[in-house]
């Protein structure tokens, strides 16, 4: 089924727009919330919560690209329950990527919030447009889906070593950019 004719089954609020999405997107979901989490009950309940927060969001919401528009609502929804459980404890894949990004985002402000707010995520985004399309995927792999190094150079079919230095020219980047424009100084 077409994403468009999904979004139309939520937007007459006809609920087996729940059971096609999960469906089409689950696995999906899954994966962003489980490199976020590194826990399986955990990724699989914000999952689950996804498709209620689709449903209250559509309408008035109407989506183009519904795998986008649930993707950042699992990412939403696994990154809240990762700070909840950061502050019980420390730890996990997703700590080690946020301390990456510690150099790149000014240092008034907390990670999370920071990569959250608004001005900054337009501006990443305009960042990522110039940058080439591998560099690029690299990036997101690591830093939108949560994916470790060792699966972003298996899925890359690159060596680790060269993933990890991508990577670190590409934080360099982004820090200068960042004080191009006036976001870090």
């Amino acid at each position: 089924m077409e994403d468009n004719e999904i979004v139309e089954l939520f937007m007459t609020r006809n609920e087996s727009a729940i059971a096609i999405s999960s469906r089409q997107y689950g696995r999906y979901c899954y994966t962003i919330s489980y490199n976020i989490l590194s826990d399986s009950e955990d990724a699989e309940e914000c999952v689950n919560d996804t498709w209620l927060r689709t449903w209250n969001a559509i309408p008035p919401q109407r989506p183009n690209k519904l795998s986008f528009f649930v993707g950042r609502i699992t990412r939403n929804l696994s990154l809240d329950k990762f700070k909840a459980k950061k502050a019980q404890k420390r730890g996990g894949e997703m700590t080690i990527i946020l301390g990456e990004l510690d150099d790149c985002i000014p240092s008034e402000h907390d990670v999370e919030q920071a990569i959250l707010e608004k001005d900054l995520s337009q501006t990443i985004n305009r960042f990522l447009h110039t940058l080439p399309e591998r560099e690029c995927n690299l990036f997101l792999a690591r830093y939108w889906y949560s994916q470790s190094q060792a699966e972003i150079a298996e899925q890359f079919a690159m060596k680790e070593n060269n993933v990890k230095a991508s990577l670190f020219r590409t934080r360099t980047k982004l820090k200068a950019y960042l004080m191009e424009e006036g976001i870090y100084l």
